[in-house]
């Protein structure tokens, strides 16, 4: 059964995709103690990257703003597979996010907004975070965004 957290994704229009398998050796999410911490997550879907290239070249920063949404969303799906309900968040303690930029675009906080901007719509105050917006030369598979999370959890 879908707790609320669920719920708001689906009256958003979202679903809770399933968690992205890593591309080497390590794991989508690990829990310690009170915390969940994401590895990095690229905008995937279905198992595929659609759109590769450096933001503020191939990429335009509006198309990037929207893969960012869809790094959160994956980061939201590798959070659950650890904490077991998302229901469980009691807060995003920081979202970092990666931008792969073209030599002049210095569009980074922008790009980043499309997650922080669901987690906020998701999550309501508890997606409130300190954030990082990164311009990068180039990211795994050419993504020209990826974002990785940290959450605090209640007790079960």
């Amino acid at each position: 059964m879908a707790g609320a957290v669920e719920a708001k994704l689906a009256e958003l229009g979202l679903a809770l995709p399933d968690v992205v398998p890593p591309l080497a050796s390590y794991q989508p999410a690990v829990q310690s103690g009170v915390y969940v911490y994401t590895s990095g997550q690229l905008p995937m879907v279905g198992g595929t990257l659609a759109v590769t290239g450096k933001v503020g070249a191939e990429v335009t920063a509006d198309e990037a703003k929207e893969l960012a949404r869809t790094c959160a969303l994956n980061a939201l799906a590798a959070v659950k597979s650890v904490a077991g309900d998302l229901d469980r968040i009691a807060r995003v303690v920081k979202v970092v996010g990666f931008v792969a930029s073209a030599t002049d675009f210095t569009g980074q906080p922008g790009v980043v907004n499309g997650a922080s901007e669901l987690l906020g719509a998701v999550l309501g105050d508890k997606g409130v975070h300190a954030r990082s917006a990164v311009g990068v030369a180039v990211l795994p598979l050419d993504a020209p965004v990826e974002v990785e999370v940290q959450v605090e959890l209640v007790d079960a």
